[in-house]
C-alpha cells in the first residue's frame, strides 16, 4: 500500500506544483513523513527534489546568470549546510512530551514542532498576497541566498524565499528560471552530503532498507511524470482556489505533525 500511495502522491503533488504555486519539496515532504521518521522524510524528499531539478538544469541550466548564481548560490550552499546540521541535531533530541489519546501514545518532538512551524509560515507566505508578492533588490541577494539555503537545509522549504529574492534583480524570464534551478541544485547537493554523513554515522542500516530506496526511486519517476502532465495541462498557470486548498491542507498536516499525530 505504501508503494501505491507514494507513487500516487508524488504524481499528484508534482502536477499540483503547476497549479498551486507550492514547490515539489513543500508538498511531497509531508507525504514521506507519513511513512518515515521526519529527518528521513526530509532527506528522501531532497533526493527526489534534486533529481527533478537536475532534469530542469538539463533543459534550462545554460540560461542561468552566472554572477547571480555566485552571489546568491554560494551563501545558499554554506547556510544549507548549517540548516542540515541543525536538522540532524534536532532529530537526536528526545521527545519533550507524550500523551495518550484512546489507546495510542503520541510523542511531541522538537524536530516535528520546528518543521510544523515552518510549514505553517511558508504556507502563509504563499497564501497571503502581501507576503507572496514580496520582492527584494539585488543588494539583498547574498542575504536571500543565506536564508533560502538555511531553510532549504533545515526543512526543504526554499522556493518561496528564492523566488522573492531573485524575481526583481533584472533577470530575463529564462535567466530567472535557469538561475533559480541551478541555485536549488547547489543547495540540494550540499544538504544531501550532510544528510548522508549523518545517516552513515547514525543510521547506516537505512542504506540497506530496500523499501526506502525503492520508494525514493518510485517517487522520483512519478514526480517526473507529474511535472510533464502538469506542464501539458496548464503550463504553470496558478489557480487561486487550488492554492488556497493546498495551503489549508499543509497547515492541517503541520498541526498534526506538531502534536505528534503524524
Amino acid at each position: 500500500m505504501s508503494y501505491f500511495l507514494i507513487i500516487l502522491a508524488a504524481l499528484f503533488v508534482s502536477t499540483l506544483t503547476f497549479f498551486s504555486g507550492f514547490g515539489l519539496g513543500t508538498l511531497l515532504m509531508p507525504v514521506f513523513a507519513l511513512f518515515f521518521p521526519l529527518d528521513v522524510a526530509v532527506a528522501a524528499t531532497a533526493i527526489v527534489h534534486l533529481a527533478n531539478n537536475l532534469f530542469k538544469v538539463f533543459l534550462v541550466g545554460k540560461k542561468a546568470h552566472l554572477k547571480t548564481v555566485l552571489v546568491f548560490g554560494l551563501p545558499a550552499v554554506l547556510f544549507s549546510l548549517l540548516g542540515a546540521v541543525l536538522l540532524n541535531y534536532l532529530s537526536d533530541i528526545q521527545p519533550i512530551y507524550q500523551y495518550n489519546f484512546g489507546e495510542k501514545i503520541y510523542k511531541i518532538e522538537i524536530i516535528k514542532v520546528v518543521i510544523a512551524f515552518l510549514l505553517i509560515i511558508f504556507s502563509f507566505f504563499e497564501l497571503i498576497p502581501k507576503f507572496r508578492e514580496m520582492t527584494f533588490g539585488r543588494k539583498f541577494l547574498a542575504l536571500g541566498g543565506s536564508l533560502s539555503g538555511f531553510f532549504g537545509g533545515l526543512s526543504g522549504q526554499q522556493g518561496a524565499l528564492r523566488s522573492a529574492f531573485l524575481s526583481k534583480v533584472g533577470l530575463e524570464k529564462e535567466q530567472f528560471v535557469g538561475t533559480s534551478v541551478v541555485s536549488s541544485v547547489l543547495v540540494d547537493i550540499s544538504r544531501l552530503l550532510v544528510y548522508g554523513l549523518y545517516f552513515m554515522n547514525n543510521d547506516v542500516e537505512l542504506f540497506h532498507d530496500q523499501t526506502i530506496v525503492l520508494l525514493i526511486i518510485l517517487g522520483t519517476v512519478s514526480a517526473f511524470l507529474g511535472s510533464f502532465v502538469g506542464m501539458k495541462l496548464l503550463k504553470k498557470v496558478t489557480f487561486k482556489s487550488m492554492q488556497l486548498l493546498m495551503g489549508v491542507l499543509l497547515i492541517i498536516v503541520a498541526v498534526l505533525l506538531g502534536f505528534g499525530i503524524i
